[in-house]
């Protein structure tokens, strides 16, 4: 199979340390595209997309891989060996990819040398009174309805909630055009992976250090969660960004920089790609 066509693989650069990203639920690797110019010179970029979103093959969409995230973890690996890429790699995930690319850290931990996870949740749904993942399991349930009846009415009332009051109207517009792009029964698979996987018990099996970069005003990933998972993840620094929404590296992608290059100098100097 042909994995650079499958998961529609870029790669900027040819030197320095590599960077891969990973996109988030009804997102594609161009809301990458305000981070990437940044590290242009340093590192070797990867983007790809999972296979139900972006300029993926459809055809290759799997409904029973993709109801677990093993399935997009499985991507994420899959992306490394086409690319031959076998260490080193820094991961840099959004929402959901975080757990996926912790998952597959678990997996393959050569693989990687840190993970910069932005707005990451293990676990979407309340458990009280230990964890506090933001969303009863019922509002999820109706999150999930609305799509169901009304994918496109679902998808313009998302895409402000997870843009933020900070996003403002571009980048709530690329996120709802992106939702709108995806195939509706293709992106109810992938939204009832993403809200209600429960990744807790992966995180101490983790070992590969990470910057958690969470949003200190985030519906979908309240500061509590960035707090457990801090607790959770060995080697784990927390910075906690000025930004309202779930989508800094979209709506804020200078803070994102700044703590991703400060994150490089204090805890990763070799992987400055100096």
């Amino acid at each position: 199979m042909n994995i650079i066509k499958r998961n529609n693989v870029h790669v900027q650069g040819n030197k320095g340390p590599v960077i891969l990203y990973a996109h988030g639920f009804g997102c594609n690797q161009k809301m990458w595209d305000r981070i990437t110019p940044a590290f242009n010179s340093t590192h070797r970029q990867v983007l790809f997309d999972y296979v139900d979103s972006g300029q993926s093959d459809i055809a290759s969409f799997d409904k029973k891989r993709y109801s677990s995230l093993q399935g997009y973890a499985q991507d994420i690996l899959d992306v490394c060996d086409a690319l031959d890429i076998q260490n080193g790699i820094i991961f840099v995930g959004h929402s959901v990819s975080c757990s996926a690319g912790l998952i597959a850290s678990i997996a393959r931990p050569e693989l990687f040398e840190c993970m910069v996870l932005i707005g990451p949740s293990p676990c979407f749904s309340n458990h009280y009174p230990e964890y506090l993942g933001g969303f009863e399991h019922e509002d999820l349930e109706g999150l999930l309805s609305l799509m169901d009846q009304n994918y496109i009415g679902w998808a313009n009332y998302l895409a402000p909630v997870v843009s933020g009051e900070g996003g403002g109207e571009a980048v709530s517009r690329e996120l709802s055009e992106s939702f709108c792009s995806t195939d509706p029964h293709v992106a109810q698979v992938f939204a009832k992976t993403t809200f209600f996987s429960d990744n807790r018990t992966d995180l101490p099996l983790v070992t590969c250090p990470s910057l958690i970069l969470q949003h200190n005003r985030d519906t979908l990933a309240p500061l509590e969660v960035g707090d457990y998972l801090h607790k959770e993840l060995k080697n784990s620094t927390l910075k906690v960004l000025d930004v309202a929404g779930h989508c800094g590296h979209m709506s804020h992608p200078e803070l994102v920089i700044e703590a991703m290059l400060e994150y490089f100098d204090t805890s990763c100097l070799r992987l400055q790609g100096k």
